[in-house]
């Protein structure tokens, strides 16, 4: 009964320590990506509501691919604690076996895959998703900034615009080129499709997404005759509300949904399911195996830091193996987020990254029981 109470206390302070280191790496990296999150969001024009709602849904990504790290940083923080504590010592006096805390590592490891599995097959996706709907969804805020000055702006689909300086609201130089048709209802003839340029000497930004220009000229181009129709103003009044980000419409792999990836491998008609394609089978592949069988080697992590618990008579040599199985469990994850990337294209590397948590899990675990084995020999 007092050992239940000792592996659950065990657990609970593994899981503790994992979540809490999870959540600080989540947050750091989610600081330096909200940099980049800022520059796409403003230079689109988006909300500061939006811009948190998508930082805030992508956060999810950053989360998923920092729980194997977040585990070997937890499981050693928790080995080396209770070594420097003598906790250990007094366990194994008491009669507890070793095999049973390689165990118990080993089950928190299968807890750590299995809340993988849900984010990386279920919840990261779905939130992957949302993010890129939202941005697709929501009408931008303002059309102020996303003026770069002296540069070419395309921050809309099919609006492409420059403008020589700002000051404020106002603008010199303007140059604009629209071939989404949005200014459409400036040129003469609206049933024609056209491309308009239109050229100013100055302007006004009113009211967010209302464009006032000065002493110019609209250009309008139609597409089949290329006949250029061209009319002066001294004033133009343009309603920008209309104008869609280029955002991407149909959502990457990495946004799509794992029963979607699944019905492109497994259905012969590809044409019915997004993103499904014969050219993008490889990289479902390595998307698949990314959610399905990545988590599979964090057991492999549980294993190799069990060795931390095996008797080291000199402090020299548990100094230097601490780091050597650190760099060991590091490495296997290197591993496995590098070998996964090649599954789709190469049928040998798909079956040694399959295999490869069969074959090391068990080699690990009989390697323990003979370190303990032998440990226990040599104690007598």
């Amino acid at each position: 009964m007092l050992q239940n109470k000792i592996y659950l206390n065990f657990i609970k302070e593994i899981l503790k320590t994992f979540f809490v280191i999870l959540i600080g790496l989540t947050i750091i990296a989610w600081t330096v990506r909200a940099v980049n999150f800022l520059d796409l969001i403003v230079e689109s024009g988006y909300s500061t509501a939006t811009y948190f709602k998508y930082s805030s849904l992508n956060l999810l990504g950053i989360l998923t691919k920092l729980i194997p790290l977040s585990f070997l940083l937890s499981l050693i923080i928790f080995i080396l604690k209770k070594n420097q504590d003598n906790e250990f010592i007094i366990l194994w006096t008491s009669g507890i076996k070793k095999l049973k805390l390689v165990n118990l590592f080993f089950f928190v490891s299968i807890i750590i895959l299995f809340i993988y599995l849900l984010f990386s097959t279920l919840i990261t996706p779905l939130a992957l998703n949302k993010s890129r709907l939202l941005l697709s969804e929501e009408g931008f805020d303002s059309f102020l900034p996303t003026i770069r000055v002296q540069q070419f702006s395309d921050s809309f689909k099919g609006f492409t615009f420059l403008v020589e300086s700002r000051m404020n609201n106002e603008i010199t130089n303007v140059f604009i080129h629209d071939k989404s048709n949005v200014l459409n209802n400036l040129t003469s003839d609206q049933s024609v499709k056209n491309s308009t340029t239109i050229v100013a000497k100055n302007g006004v930004i009113q009211d967010r997404k209302k464009l006032i220009l000065f002493n110019g000229q609209i250009i309008s181009t139609q597409k089949e005759s290329l006949k250029n129709n061209i009319v002066k103003f001294e004033q133009l009044n343009i309603n920008l509300s209309n104008l869609s980000t280029d955002t991407i419409k149909l959502p990457k792999l990495q946004e799509t949904s794992t029963l979607n990836l699944m019905k492109c491998l497994l259905n012969p008609i590809k044409e019915k399911i997004i993103n499904c394609r014969k050219s993008a089978e490889e990289e479902i592949k390595t998307v698949l195996n990314r959610r399905f069988v990545l988590p599979f080697y964090i057991p492999i992590i549980s294993l190799l830091c069990s060795f931390l618990i095996i008797r080291n008579e000199k402090r020299i040599h548990f100094f230097y193996n601490k780091y050597t199985i650190f760099s060991m469990s590091f490495l296997i994850l290197l591993y496995s987020e590098l070998i996964v990337r090649y599954t789709g294209i190469s049928k040998v590397i798909n079956i040694l990254f399959f295999i490869s948590p069969l074959f090391l899990i068990p080699i690990i675990y009989f390697s323990l029981i003979y370190k303990f084995s032998r440990e226990s020999r040599i104690s007598r």
